[in-house]
């Protein structure tokens, strides 16, 4: 569950793998003082390349230690009806006969991709209840118009079905599904590949390489981003959508290259990334910016906020958020992750007023994010068992269910 501490999860997963500590250490190449003091809650968070590591030597993947909020639980239990409908939309039975297209003379390309927009605002807002309720019914949409029409009509419904398989890609990824992830997003490449969007195929190869992250395919992930992006750069950085694709897939390498403990090669793809993000200033934006790789100045500098605080530089992560203007565009889940990035640097630093203030923010614009992220819930046992306990502390540990 999403409260479970990373240590109480570490020592599950380590006696499920029938392995004691020295041995967890041996097969990780994490120390074990390291896995010692994560079991004893001694202490509460890790590199994210430690987790990589701890994830491999329990043979798990990476989202079984992170309980990113908030998801379906991979405990064996049958899937709820609306992860069923989800699966069924991605993945149609094979033995099925073909739909009838009743209802094509109510669909319009333009109304297809409305839905689509909203969806993704859905996603953005990590409202995946509600997107589950809608997006089969996109996706069914979606192929319904692929089917029919002329050539030039089926090539835009491809497109549109593309896009919205790659929408049920990113909500099985943060529902810890993993493999029907992958299973859209093979899908969504198909659909790139015969549609009228020359840049859909690149978008959806930097989902599939977060899909490799998240099962700690580190190497296939960088792979993929980088001959993506070297592809996009050779053809398609002349307007703000190709410098979206491109700046996108540039920040999917470096993440790979950061959680591979290579924090040089990283942080320099960082920051060419955001040199390339002034550009969108002098170019048309795109007609609807929610079909298109989330990319700006604020998405670089919050991504590189990140990866400094998990590789312990807590000074560079608040002097990288000093005085950031997030754009309008800004997701409101790229806005949380930032509040809850900066409250970790505050702790690491031993600024715990500072702390509190980040996330007594946080709760006022995410609260239900907040309560389902473990993150969150190991910064305020940090805090509460620290020295100084300042104003706010225990209505955010009571809040959280750290203290009753």
């Amino acid at each position: 569950m999403a409260t479970e501490h990373l240590g109480d999860r570490i020592g599950r997963l380590r006696r499920l793998a029938d392995l004691t500590q020295e041995g967890l250490s041996e097969r990780s190449g994490v120390s074990v003082d390291v896995v010692r003091k994560l079991e004893q809650r001694r202490k509460h968070s890790a590199r994210l390349p430690t987790l990589h590591a701890l994830a491999r030597g329990l043979g798990v993947e990476l989202t079984a230690l992170l309980g990113d909020p908030p998801g379906v639980p991979s405990s064996g239990d049958a899937d709820p009806p609306q992860l069923v409908a989800v699966r069924r939309a991605i993945m149609p039975p094979l033995f099925a006969p073909p739909a009838e297209p009743e209802g094509v003379e109510r669909l319009s390309l333009a109304l297809l991709r409305a839905e689509l927009s909203d969806g993704w605002t859905l996603y953005h807002s990590a409202e995946f209840g509600r997107l589950m309720d809608v997006l089969p019914g996109i996706i069914t949409d979606a192929r319904l118009l692929a089917a029919v029409g002329n050539p030039e009509q089926r090539a835009a419904g491809q497109a549109a079905l593309g896009k919205a398989l790659q929408l049920g890609g990113h909500l099985a990824i943060r529902l810890g599904k993993t493999d029907l992830a992958l299973s859209a997003l093979e899908r969504a490449y198909a659909a790139a590949g015969d549609s009228s969007d020359p840049l859909l195929a690149p978008m959806v190869s930097g989902s599939v390489a977060w899909a490799y992250q998240r099962q700690d395919r580190l190497g296939d992930a960088r792979d993929l981003a980088v001959h993506a992006a070297d592809g996009v750069e050779r053809q398609d950085t002349g307007t703000a959508e190709g410098v979206r694709v491109w700046g996108g897939l540039l920040m999917s390498a470096a993440t790979s290259y950061a959680r591979s403990d290579d924090y040089a090669t990283a942080n320099d793809m960082m920051v060419t990334a955001e040199k390339a993000a002034g550009r969108l200033a002098t170019l048309p934006p795109p007609s609807d910016g929610k079909l298109v790789s989330v990319f700006s100045r604020s998405s670089v500098r919050i991504e590189r906020v990140r990866l400094a605080v998990q590789h312990e530089r807590p000074e560079e992560a608040l002097t990288l958020a000093r005085g950031m203007r997030l754009s309008r565009d800004t997701p409101p889940s790229w806005r949380t992750w930032l509040l809850l990035d900066l409250a970790r640097a505050h702790t690491d630093i031993g600024d715990a007023l500072g702390a509190v203030r980040t996330l007594e923010k946080l709760r006022q614009v995410a609260p239900g994010w907040m309560r389902h992220h473990t993150l969150a819930v190991a910064i305020v046992s940090d805090l509460w068992n620290g020295p100084a306990r300042p104003p706010g502390l225990r209505k955010l540990a009571e809040f959280l269910d750290v203290v009753s």
